[in-house]
């Protein structure tokens, strides 16, 4: 493969330290890189030199005759002024991008529903960056530079836009360098990592998961190596081998190396030890919506719009719930007639007498209050423990603790929360709510700002955590990962997704494919398709027996796992368990089947 770029011997300080100490790196045609490592460690500053963006104190970069290198920086450089239209495709004639099937697919992919002549000044944050993203994407690159593309995407931009950096160029054309805190986004689109730490860039083969699987060979050989950090990587092999088939296949080596190695790593979460504290702190009650709906008055015309329609949902006590939707689809509603800051124009809603909700929202209110405090004076006046683990295994810990536990050095507690970087607020505002003590937890975007090992330390103190959370992200890693189940909000409807988010996606998929009048006369004509009469309620009796079944088999699954947990010295007895198990599991998939099925055929 051809040479596109490289670096010799880069060396890079501040004032206050030493970035980057002789790093030598090569980009050839048909590298896909993902940048991951700690917030601050260097990783913007290192894709800065490699596109001449940052000049290194010694060292060279080198750049092959004529290629053409594009790069998506943190920073909005648009200019507000400028039309959507114009900052996309500049002054190329419209038939000449309009034929570009490349440049249509970008557009509807990433700014569809945008003004083709609005004004930039008139958008969001979010809306800028999907223009400046749709803007370098439509060029003809050699090299493209991605410094956190997917922040302010949803899940299905997330999806689209790995999609299109996979098909971009062919396997041995093209190169991308990527910089982002999204392991799914790693995993799907890059085949090669590069983890900045210690003033080093140090390559590994593959993508995330493959890169969990070297870094834990690697920490498990150096005994120098701190145990918590090694812990953190084990846990994530742990969950990346069990989990989605997807990811399983991606390393490329030693997968019995990779089996030996979790052999004693215990499941992420003790099912019903959390079932059964949470039971215990909420009772049999968490917050039930019976046909609720919401409706706001339109701004234009003054007339009702329905944001939400007829929602049926009982939480359970120590449920983990995932909920997906495009923008505006009304999730913050949804959250609000949870936590009770919204009222339901329709149907009612009925909280629990034990329920206290606590909400980590996406603007850090909660450090208005502490901004010129020192984060450990922050912490003054709650509580002086905090319980953390199960079982035999909960320990006593104290905010300091918490505060270490979660990325605070020493030398950090000492700085006033002002100072904090993005990362450091997010975390610390995460443990604000935690130490209230709520037993429903609600989390809106929590992975923003965000690095990958921090990820990793939160979704630990998640798993340990006995009570009912419900998780609003567009991070598909981190939503997988700490929720056992899926909901989506389609047409104004909450929906369960058994098959998770990709489901979800191919919901979306066939929801976009209809044609308008379809989707909109869907709701008026819900009854008068397909099923009529007594075989629509015997359908609909079904699914609700399915529905009861398979929370049953969760449970029972559980329980089964547990006891499984128990049994590791009795083989006879681990023998009959795995066969229940796997009965159980059978029985399960069965049903989901049979479920999606009735589910068409109501929809039809």
């Amino acid at each position: 493969m051809a040479h596109l770029l490289g670096a010799e011997a880069l060396h890079l300080e501040y004032p206050t330290r030493v970035v980057f100490d002789s790093v030598s790196l090569g980009v050839d045609e048909g590298d896909r890189v993902g940048i991951v490592g700690r917030n601050g460690d260097g990783k913007s500053s290192l894709l800065g030199m490699l596109t001449g963006r940052v000049e290194p104190d010694s060292g060279r970069v080198t750049v092959r005759g004529g290629v053409r290198i594009g790069v998506l920086e943190q920073q909005d450089t648009l200019d507000d002024d400028e039309t959507v239209g114009h900052a996309i495709v500049g002054d190329a004639p419209e038939h000449e991008w309009a034929g570009d099937a490349r440049v249509r697919d970008i557009i509807s992919g990433l700014v569809s529903d945008l003004p083709w002549d609005g004004r930039i000044g008139t958008l969001s944050g979010g809306q800028r960056r999907r223009v400046a993203l749709a803007a370098l994407l439509s060029q003809d690159l050699d090299v493209i530079a991605l410094d956190e593309p997917t922040n302010h995407l949803d899940v299905e931009g997330i999806a689209w836009l790995a999609r299109h950096m996979k098909n971009r160029w062919s396997a041995n054309a093209g190169a991308l360098l990527v910089v982002t805190h999204d392991r799914w986004f790693l995993d799907e689109v890059c085949t090669d990592t590069w983890e900045v730490h210690d003033r080093i860039v140090e390559p590994f083969e593959g993508g995330y998961a493959a890169y969990i699987l070297q870094r834990v060979e690697r920490d498990r050989q150096a005994a120098a190596i701190e145990a918590r950090r090694q812990n953190l990587a084990r846990r994530e092999l742990a969950w990346l081998r069990r989990g989605a088939p997807a990811r399983t296949s991606k390393p490329k080596f030693r997968i019995d190396a990779a089996n030996e190695l979790i052999a004693d790593v215990p499941p992420l979460r003790d099912a019903v030890a959390l079932q059964s504290l949470a039971t215990a702190r909420l009772g049999k009650d968490v917050v039930d919506l019976l046909a609720a709906s919401v409706s706001y008055p339109d701004p234009d015309t003054g007339d009702a719009r329905e944001v939400l329609h007829e929602v049926e949902w009982r939480i359970a006590p120590g449920e983990r719930t995932g909920i997906l939707g495009v923008n505006g689809a009304g999730k913050s509603t949804l959250l609000g007639l949870v936590d009770g800051s919204v009222s339901p124009t329709g149907g009612r809603v009925k909280h629990g007498k034990t329920v206290q909700v606590a909400a980590l929202s996406q603007r850090m209110d909660e450090l208005d209050e502490h901004l010129h405090k020192p984060v450990r004076l922050v912490l003054e006046g709650l509580r002086t423990t905090y319980t953390f683990g199960t079982g035999s295994k909960a320990a006593e810990l104290t905010p300091g603790q918490l505060l270490e536990r979660m990325g605070f050095s020493s030398v950090q507690l000492s700085t006033p929360v002002k100072d904090l970087s993005g990362g450091q607020k997010r975390r610390l505002q995460l443990l604000l709510v935690l130490l209230s003590q709520p037993n429903v937890l609600i989390l809106d975007e929590p992975t923003n700002d965000l690095d990958t090992d921090m990820l990793a330390a939160m979704e630990e103190l998640l798993d340990s955590w006995p009570g009912t959370l419900l998780v609003v992200s567009h991070d598909r890693y981190f939503l997988e990962r700490v929720t056992d189940q899926q909901y989506a909000l389609l047409d104004h409807r909450l929906r369960h997704l058994p098959g998770g988010v990709d489901e979800y996606l191919r919901l979306r998929a066939d929801q976009r494919a209809r044609p308008t009048s379809a989707v909109r006369d869907a709701r008026a004509a819900a009854s008068a398709p397909g099923l009529t009469g007594a075989d629509r309620r015997a359908a609909e009796k079904e699914v609700t027996s399915i529905d009861r079944r398979l929370q049953k088999l969760q449970n029972e699954i559980a329980a089964v796992d547990g006891r499984l947990a128990g049994a590791h010295d009795d083989y006879d007895a681990l023998m009959g368990l795995q066969k229940e198990r796997n009965a159980l599991t059978a029985e399960s998939a069965q049903l989901e089947e049979r479920w999606l099925e009735l589910s068409e055929e109501l929809e039809a």
